[in-house]
């Protein structure tokens, strides 16, 4: 489970400006980070499939952000995606 300080830690590092926690970053790097604790919670109960269905959901929103900041801005997009090393 996210705690609110590893929580405020990922947020100071993607925000743009002080309290920003709206921008699609933060946003992307908060799924990824939830995204790897259900994956991990998945090895060991195979047979969650609530759990997995909320996985493919979070991962259908930050594929959808990530396409949306590519589009937006491809500099920022490669910044998001270098530091979270969501590609190869």
């Amino acid at each position: 489970m996210l705690t609110s300080d590893e929580k405020k830690e990922i947020i100071e590092n993607f925000e743009k400006k002080k309290g920003d926690t709206g921008s699609p970053e933060v946003q992307v790097a908060l799924l990824t980070r939830r995204i790897k604790e259900l994956a991990e919670h998945l090895q060991g109960h195979t047979k969650d499939f609530s759990s997995r269905r909320g996985l493919l959901k979070m991962v259908s929103k930050r594929r959808v952000m990530l396409k949306y900041l590519k589009n937006k801005d491809l500099e920022r997009y490669k910044k998001v995606i270098s530091e979270l090393g969501l590609r190869k």
